[in-house]
């Protein structure tokens, strides 16, 4: 596994597919504590590779799929009501359910990975107690940020299906 540097916030992840971790500006280089459990969540991401863990092969097959669902989506519902084709509107929300679905397989992910950050934190003595205190409430908050996008993702599905199989029934 290689760590580059990346530009921009908030973009820190690891790619299976390169067996690469990319680190942003704010974290490559940085020894905050805030830094290290980021650095050490995309590790766990890397140990979730090695040893195969499945939500996370799931996640990895479903991200083309998705990438495609969330980006065509829009465009069938709005061709479907634009040309009374409720046909459209179901493949748009059918579209969808595919980056909801990927949403929600990354909940696990994200957990599990954020677990075996603190372990090997905790397990290597990188942290204090302390430190490690503190690392937890940062990987707490970016776990709930992918909760938060999920439920999100979750109520517009919902939503949509309630839009409009409420029409495909008159």
């Amino acid at each position: 596994v290689t760590v580059c540097h990346i530009s921009g916030n908030l973009t820190d992840h690891y790619n299976p597919r390169t067996k690469q971790i990319g680190l942003s500006d704010s974290v490559y280089g940085s020894n905050s504590v805030a830094a290290i459990a980021v650095a050490a969540h995309e590790c766990g991401h890397v140990i979730q590779h090695a040893n195969s863990y499945v939500p996370l092969s799931i996640r990895t097959v479903l991200v083309p799929v998705a990438n495609f669902g969330s980006g065509v989506s829009w465009f069938f519902i709005l061709a479907g009501i634009l040309f009374s084709m409720p046909v459209l509107i179901t493949a748009g929300i059918v579209f969808f359910s595919a980056a909801v679905l990927f949403q929600v397989v990354t909940l696990p992910v994200e957990f599990n990975a954020s677990r075996r950050a603190l372990v090997m934190l905790q397990y290597t003595g990188i942290l204090g107690t302390m430190e490690t205190d503190g690392a937890k409430k940062v990987l707490r908050a970016a776990a709930l940020t992918y909760v938060a996008s999920a439920a999100a993702a979750i109520l517009q599905l919902l939503r949509l299906i309630l839009l409009f199989g409420r029409n495909n029934r008159d």
